[in-house]
C-alpha cells in the first residue's frame, strides 16, 4: 500500500481515549459515573430555533445556497457583529462554515505557507496544533501559569516571535481554563501582532459564556490596524446549545474573506441549508434562552469553583467565562493522565487530563452538567485527594 499523508498519520490519538473507554466500561457495569468531560451545553436547542429549521424543511429549503452561506444569515451576522462586537463587516466578509472547527481549519489553510509558525498560548484547545500542522504550519507554544491565570503576556508573545511567525491564536474566554483577557490585555497583544505584521486568529466561540467580571471584547474592534490583522471565528454551538447543528463562521478583511470563500466553495460548498435557517432564528429570537443558560452556568461556576478551591493542595483560579475549571493538581505528585485514571478507578469521576491541552499539571472539569453531578462528583474528588495525602 502506498504511504498515507505523513502530516495526517502523525496526528496523535486522543490523550483522553483511555479515560473515555474506562468510563464507558464502568457505566455499562451499572456504576454511577460523575462525568465532567463534556465540551457542550447540557441544554436542549431552544424551540424557536428548532421550529425555524422545521419550517424550512416544510418549505423545501433544502437546496444549495451560496458557498459562503445563506445570504440572509450572513446579513444577520453582520448586524450581530456590528451591535455586539462593534466590528463592521459586509456580508461578503462573513463565511458560514460547518462548525467552528471547520471555520478554523479553513482559516489556517488560507493563511499559512509551509513552515509558517503559529504562536499558541498553552494550555490550549487541543485541536489548534493539529489544524496548524495539517495546513503546513508549525505550532509554537508559549507556556502560561496558574499564578498568571493562564494568560499570555505581551512580553511572552514577543519573545516567541521569529522570522517564520505568521500568526497568533487567542481564545477568550478560554477552553480549557475559562480565563479571559481584559480589553487592555487584548489590545497589548494586538499591538505586538501589528508591530510584527502578524495575523491574530481570535476564537470567540465562548463569548456569551462570560460572567461579568471581565468585559468581553473583540480584537478587531480596537481600530483599523487591529481590524486588518484579525480573523474573527465564532459559531452557534456553545451560545445556542447547537453543537450537533455544525454551524460556525469566520469574519475577515476583504482579501482574506475572498480567499476563504473560494476555498470553502471547493472543499465543502455551503453548510446545511435548513440548519442555517435555524441559525437565523437563533440570532433573531434566541436571546432570552441564551440569558437563561448563561445564568445557570454562572451559578454552577460559582459552586464548582468553591468546592474545588476547598480541596487542600489544589490551585484553581476562578474562571471568568466558558464552562470549564482547570485546577492544578501538581501537589499530588503525578501527571494529569495518571491522576485522571486513578480518580476514575477509585471514585468513578471522569475528568479530562490537562496533558491533552498542553499542561500536564492540571485537569479539566466541565460544569456543563447538573448541580447534583457537581456536588457529588467534586465531593468524590475531594475524598480521593484526601486519601492521596494520607
Amino acid at each position: 500500500m502506498k504511504a498515507l499523508n505523513s502530516i495526517v498519520t502523525a496526528i496523535p490519538p486522543s490523550a483522553t481515549l483511555a479515560i473515555s473507554s474506562k468510563a464507558a466500561e464502568l457505566k455499562a457495569k451499572g456504576e454511577k459515573i460523575c462525568a465532567f468531560a463534556a465540551g457542550e451545553p447540557d441544554f436542549d436547542t431552544p424551540d424557536c430555533i428548532k421550529r425555524a429549521c422545521a419550517a424550512a424543511l416544510e418549505a423545501n429549503k433544502t437546496r444549495y445556497v451560496a458557498a459562503a452561506g445563506l445570504p440572509a444569515l450572513r446579513e444577520a451576522l453582520c448586524e450581530k457583529l456590528a451591535t455586539a462586537n462593534k466590528i463592521s463587516y459586509e456580508p461578503s466578509q462573513v463565511i458560514v462554515a460547518n462548525g467552528g472547527k471547520h471555520a478554523l481549519s479553513q482559516v489556517f489553510l488560507t493563511m499559512l505557507q509551509p513552515g509558517d509558525e503559529v504562536i499558541i498560548p498553552a494550555p490550549y484547545w487541543l485541536s489548534y496544533p493539529e489544524m496548524v500542522r495539517v495546513a503546513g504550519g508549525t505550532p509554537v507554544f508559549v507556556e502560561t501559569h496558574v499564578e498568571d491565570h493562564f494568560l499570555m503576556t505581551p512580553e511572552q508573545f514577543e519573545a516567541a516571535i521569529t522570522p517564520r511567525t505568521k500568526a497568533v491564536v487567542i481564545c477568550s474566554p478560554s477552553n480549557p481554563t475559562g480565563m479571559m483577557y481584559t480589553p487592555d490585555q487584548l489590545r497589548a497583544i494586538g499591538e505586538v501582532a501589528i508591530k510584527h505584521d502578524l495575523w491574530v486568529v481570535s476564537d470567540e466561540i465562548y463569548e456569551r459564556m462570560a460572567y461579568g467580571e471581565v468585559e468581553q471584547a473583540s480584537m478587531a474592534s480596537f481600530g483599523p490596524e487591529f481590524y486588518d490583522h484579525t480573523v474573527t471565528v465564532n459559531g452557534f454551538s456553545k451560545t445556542y446549545a447547537m453543537t450537533g447543528w455544525r454551524l460556525g463562521y469566520a469574519a475577515a478583511p476583504k482579501p482574506f474573506a475572498k480567499a476563504l470563500s473560494s476555498l470553502q466553495s471547493h472543499m465543502a460548498s455551503a453548510p446545511n441549508t435548513f440548519a442555517q435557517w435555524g441559525a437565523l432564528a437563533a440570532l433573531k429570537e434566541g436571546e432570552p434562552e441564551v440569558q437563561k443558560m448563561v445564568a445557570a452556568f454562572k451559578t454552577r461556576r460559582d459552586r464548582i469553583h468553591a468546592l474545588i478551591s476547598a480541596i487542600p493542595g489544589v490551585k484553581c483560579p476562578k474562571p471568568q467565562g466558558a464552562f470549564y475549571v482547570f485546577p492544578n493538581i501538581a501537589e499530588y505528585g503525578m501527571g494529569s493522565l495518571e491522576f485522571a485514571q486513578r480518580l476514575l478507578e477509585a471514585k468513578h469521576v471522569a475528568v479530562v487530563p490537562g496533558i491533552a491541552f498542553g499542561n500536564d499539571r492540571c485537569v479539566r472539569l466541565s460544569y456543563a452538567c447538573s448541580m447534583e453531578n457537581i456536588e457529588e462528583g467534586v465531593g468524590r474528588m475531594a475524598e480521593f485527594c484526601a486519601e492521596l495525602r494520607k
